[in-house]
């Protein structure tokens, strides 16, 4: 099969490594030159985008996510079976998939017709990522969405849990994402105002992804246009 690989965080952040490493090192990679954390599904219409060839499998794109699929699909790769958006350092559960530009990536790619995975991993502060624990998850999520059949106008949107070191192994769990709003708090300076919203006390109900997430389990939710 042939696989396009992209994020949000940027070309060199080692969350696309653990992808590639959980896809066999199949597919190539269209990312960002630079991190777009947090831009949704913005793209470039108005000023030249330029794409960095770094290897026969390698691009590096002076843009979004959801430009670097629009150039995979239309001139790199134009009959992709997959697209895989992350691993994204950072959940993208519920209401984030508005604001994620790991997940447009992925939602401009079923736009087009074309399956795809947004794969994040949610930080449970102070602890910090295990990639290669990451990559193994990934591995057993997509042993298992392979053989789930996917409608076009769908794809999936999974979030790996933030595990302890003597956490139990975690369940994949298949369920609703939250539609509860993230928690809105600013600091403010005279006219200025510093985001400080914490994502770790956003609302948990139950069985949504958020809770599921937050409770040591890894959350697939299907994600319809």
């Amino acid at each position: 099969m042939t696989f396009i690989l992209t994020n949000d965080d940027g070309i060199d952040a080692p969350g696309i490594r653990a992808l590639s490493k959980a896809l066999g090192g199949e597919g190539i990679i269209v990312a960002p030159k630079e991190p777009h954390s947090g831009c949704g599904h913005r793209v470039t219409t108005h000023k030249p985008i330029q794409l960095e060839k770094r290897s026969l499998t390698e691009y590096a794109v002076d843009g979004t996510p959801a430009d670097c699929t629009r150039i995979a699909l239309k001139h790199l790769k134009k009959e992709p079976n997959w697209v895989f958006s992350g691993i994204n350092a950072g959940g993208n559960l519920g209401v984030d998939v508005y604001i994620s530009g790991t997940v447009a990536a992925v939602r401009e790619a079923a736009i087009h017709g074309i399956p795809g995975v947004a794969i994040s991993h949610w930080i449970k502060r102070p602890l910090t990522i295990d990639w290669n624990l990451a990559t193994q998850l990934t591995e057993k999520v997509l042993e298992i969405l392979w053989h789930k059949p996917l409608e076009s106008g769908t794809f999936w949107n999974v979030n790996l849990p933030h595990l302890e070191t003597d956490a139990p192994e975690p369940d994949i769990i298949f369920c609703e994402g939250s539609t509860n709003p993230l928690p809105v708090n600013y600091r403010v300076e005279g006219d200025l105002f510093y985001y400080q919203g914490e994502y770790a006390k956003r609302e948990r109900l139950k069985g949504t992804d958020v809770d599921v997430c937050f409770s040591g389990n890894i959350a697939i939710t299907l994600i319809k246009l």
